[in-house]
Order: structure tokens, then C-alpha cells, then sequence
């Protein structure tokens, strides 16, 4: 209940806290210290059986359409948070913006991975999802969004863009999504 709380207060005080939450950066808003930040891990299962821990592969990208998903939830309209729980990744490389809405090019199975939404600590929220993929891919972004089916009104809360990860046939990507929230002000 304490990862609600804090998004409570934040609600109530959510322009000043805006930049700070889109950018993830360490800096908080003027006369505060409200931080967030969105970290991406990433494990390697291979078909063969091998496993490889790439650890923290990226850091933010928390886009102005998550940031208004989560708003509208607060205010009592029909969005639900709880949603931003499914996985995607893709081979685009462009740069990562508050203003992406979906992935720049989606690759691999077209329904999202479903995740496992925990809160692992104070002030964090975490979902993991894998991703089985079917033939050669060098996979460079990944995003979390509001619903397993591409398209069709889906927000994406965070876009990631890190160095290719190249799977083959069968190959399965985890991929860990932090959200921590440290209050402050």
C-alpha cells in the first residue's frame, strides 16, 4: 500500500513533479527531491539451456502518455495503472523520447508478454515479463504497455533503447522493469 500512497501524494502534486517523472533524472523539481526512476534488466535463456545475466541495460524513458495514464486513473477515470503490465520489444534504434507512443519497429511474437507485477520494495514497483522469440533477431528496444494485443489504444508507460541482444530460434529474453519512487520535498 505504501507504492499507492506515494502516488497519492504525487498525484496531488503531479506538475511539480512532471519533469522530474518523464525525464527520470536525479534531479527533482525545484524545492524538492522526488525522484523516479525507471530501470530495465535483462536475462538471456537460451534453447540450449544456457542463461546469461546481462544485468541493467537501460534507464528511463517514463513517456507523457504513461504520465497521463497514470493521472487519469487518479482523477477516477476508466484507466486502470495496474494495466501497464505487458512486455514488448523491437529492433528500431531511434533515440528514446517522452513523446514515443509505441515501439519504433516491434519484433517477435505480435501478443505482448504477460507480466509478474510485484512490489519489491519500498517506493518500488516491478513487472517481469519473457519473451520467446522464433527465429534470428538482434532485439534493441523494449517498452511496457497497458495491453497484451499490439495497437488498438494501447499506452506505453516506458521505451527503452539499449545495444542489440541477438536471439536465435527459441531463444527467451526476461526482461525486469523497475519503476522506484523516492520521496522527498
Amino acid at each position: 500500500m505504501a507504492f499507492w500512497s506515494k502516488f497519492t501524494y504525487l498525484l496531488r502534486n503531479w506538475r511539480a513533479h512532471l519533469r522530474a517523472f518523464v525525464k527520470g533524472t536525479t534531479n527533482g523539481p525545484p524545492g524538492g527531491d522526488v525522484v523516479f526512476t525507471g530501470e530495465l534488466s535483462a536475462t538471456i535463456f537460451r534453447a540450449g539451456g544456457e542463461q546469461e545475466e546481462l544485468g541493467v541495460i537501460c534507464r528511463r524513458v517514463v513517456t507523457d502518455v504513461g504520465v497521463q495514464f497514470m493521472a487519469q486513473d487518479f482523477a477516477g477515470g476508466v484507466k486502470d495503472i495496474t494495466a501497464l503490465n505487458y512486455h514488448d520489444s523491437g529492433i528500431g534504434t531511434n533515440a528514446e523520447s517522452a513523446g514515443d507512443t509505441d515501439l519504433q519497429t516491434p519484433a517477435g511474437p505480435t501478443t505482448r508478454a504477460t507480466g509478474t507485477q510485484t512490489n519489491p520494495a519500498n517506493g518500488q514497483y516491478r513487472t517481469v515479463g519473457v519473451i520467446t522469440y522464433s527465429g534470428p533477431l538482434a532485439i534493441t528496444e523494449h517498452g511496457v504497455f497497458s495491453q497484451a494485443s499490439r495497437g488498438g489504444g494501447s499506452v506505453l508507460w516506458d521505451r527503452s533503447v539499449f545495444a542489440p541482444i541477438n536471439v536465435q530460434n527459441q531463444d527467451s529474453i526476461q526482461f525486469q522493469y523497475t519503476l522506484t519512487i523516492n520521496s522527498g520535498g
